[in-house]
């Protein structure tokens, strides 16, 4: 833009702005006024209110393509206050409050490079706090519950994968699987655990599936292992076995062996 006029303390005061091409831009009385920029292709880029050389007060932003990407309230050039806020697609993304530019309090979405959804929650100071839902890639649901300082919290969740199965469901705690209950699934959708959830690892009951989706183990974990009772150091039990008959034999076997040494 260009000015011409008179400035105080290096800001425009006084005075009338145009565009490179001569077009009238503004004109600024006692450093207020409403202003006009625009982009190097002749497009629109902001129209609102200016004081002492910013933008100050209500105003729009557009983006090069002539699309109204914000709408709100400025304070010392920045986003401030009350505000909706578009993509470059026209989607919504956010509506609420904005401090020093940021989003802060009020609800939001994001979408990827696809324009397709990927988040959409509550904002407070900033960050994605209070409820939300994550997406993936394509669209579908990965992580339902509340969310704390931008990480998912400790308070009720729900996770899935990509083959929308419900993979997690209990409490967060910093961010992490904390309690609840887990499963997981192969590449081939089939399910090769199923189990318990404590202290962010596999703790209590659970069952192991190799990937044909045969049973391999059902018993108890420790700390994200399977549970082991020892003598000596030598294994003499662990989990259960589907084939009674079997781990009877193994038991047997095994307190001779314990008997001769």
């Amino acid at each position: 833009m260009i000015f011409e006029g008179k400035y105080l303390y290096g800001k425009k005061w006084n005075g009338k702005g145009y565009t490179y091409d001569g077009n009238f831009s503004c004109e600024i009385k006692d450093g207020k006024g409403i202003i006009k920029e625009y982009y190097n292709n002749g497009r629109l880029k902001f129209e609102g209110e200016y004081l002492y050389g910013e933008r100050n007060g209500k105003g729009k932003e557009y983006n090069d393509n002539g699309k109204l990407i914000f709408e709100g309230e400025f304070l010392n050039g920045k986003r401030n206050g009350k505000g909706i806020e578009n993509n470059d697609n026209s989607k919504l993304i956010f509506e609420g409050k904005y401090l020093n530019g940021k989003k802060w309090d009020g609800k939001g979405k994001k979408y990827n490079y696809h324009d397709i959804l990927i988040y959409e929650g509550e904002y407070l100071d900033g960050e994605r706090n209070g409820k939300g839902k994550e997406y993936n890639d394509v669209g579908e649901l990965i992580f339902e519950g509340e969310y704390l300082n931008g990480k998912k919290w400790n308070e009720k969740g729900k996770e899935y994968n990509y083959f929308n199965e419900l993979t997690f469901e209990g409490e967060y705690l910093n961010g992490k699987k904390w309690k609840g209950k887990v499963k997981e699934f192969n590449y081939n959708k089939k399910l090769i655990f199923d189990g318990e959830y404590l202290n962010g690892e596999v703790n209590g009951k659970g069952k192991e599936y190799n990937n044909d989706g045969k049973l391999i183990y059902k018993g108890e974990y420790l700390n994200g292992k399977r549970k082991k009772f020892s003598d000596n150091d030598k294994l003499i039990f662990e989990g259960e076995n589907l084939n009674k008959e079997k781990m009877k034999k193994k038991i047997i076997m095994l307190i001779k062996y314990l008997k001769e040494i």
